[in-house]
């Protein structure tokens, strides 16, 4: 798939933002990429984009953040530090659950995710800038093409 370019951490926060806009329950986005790649950036724009208020901080040490106060519950994974595979969690309920989940090192869990998702790629340029790649877990999945559909109406050009 094509990058998008993002010059800066406003656009990774404007592109989030529309991407939650569009998003449904049930839907899993991973984010993978390096340390300082935008992770967290890219879900405090995706938490506005939902409506919510809270400060949002990677939930590195916790694993997981849950956010009630948007338009869906936003579930906030970051399994870096995850040494067993989420199945041995119990993170199936938040998988399936009624809220979105943005999953940061969700490369590391893949193999323990059995409902399709998102990935999004975020490659670091420069201070700023980021490269970003979508792919999804499954070809011709009519969910992610209409996201993918309503990012393009956006002005996105994925």
């Amino acid at each position: 798939m094509k990058s998008i370019h993002l010059p800066n951490e406003e656009t990774t926060q404007k592109l989030a933002f529309d991407l939650a806009t569009l998003s449904e329950s049930g839907d899993i986005f991973l984010l993978t990429g390096d340390l300082g790649a935008g992770k967290t950036t890219f879900t405090k724009g995706f938490a506005e984009g939902l409506g919510i208020k809270q400060m949002i901080k990677s939930p590195t040490y916790t694993l997981i953040k849950e956010y009630e106060t948007g338009k869906l519950p936003l579930y906030h994974m970051d399994v870096y530090r995850l040494t067993e595979g989420a199945s041995d969690l119990g993170l199936d309920e938040y998988l399936e659950g009624d809220g979105v989940c943005i999953i940061e090192w969700g490369h590391l869990i893949k193999e323990d995710i059995y409902t399709p998702y998102l990935e999004f790629f975020l490659d670091k340029i420069s201070d700023n800038e980021r490269e970003l790649r979508i792919e999804s877990s499954t070809e011709n999945n009519p969910r992610f093409e209409a996201i993918k559909l309503g990012l393009k109406e956006k002005g996105w050009d994925i």
